[in-house]
């Protein structure tokens, strides 16, 4: 928030990545300095409760082999890892700026 006031919008959807998703979409922007759709469209790790950790394979077969070869049981998801849409709201300057996830349909809309 700036002050009082709302500075952000968003929702990540994906079941159990729900709450993971948040934070790390979150995270990009506040501590990485991402635009909302920077945070959207990075890469994205989730660790399934079987204990399997499961990279987007936009990471590459290095990030996946280097896992591996640390101990992790990892692989390469075979389908999107949550999604989401984002409103961020510029109070000084009077606008929306938004962001809608590459891995699903939707919009980011505001008015």
């Amino acid at each position: 928030m700036a002050g009082d006031k709302p500075r952000y919008c968003f929702g990540v959807m994906g079941g159990h990545y729900q709450p993971c998703g948040h934070a790390h979409v979150i995270t990009n922007m506040v501590d990485f300095g991402m635009d909302p759709q920077e945070a959207l469209d990075s890469p994205r790790v989730f660790w399934q409760p079987d204990g399997t950790l499961e990279i987007e394979p936009t990471l590459g077969q290095g990030v996946l082999d280097g896992l591996i070869a640390k101990g992790h049981k990892a692989v390469f998801s075979t389908s999107a890892i949550g999604g989401g849409q984002i409103i961020e709201i510029d109070h000084q300057a009077g606008v929306l700026i938004a962001g809608s996830d590459p891995r699903k349909d939707g919009c980011a809309l505001g008015y």
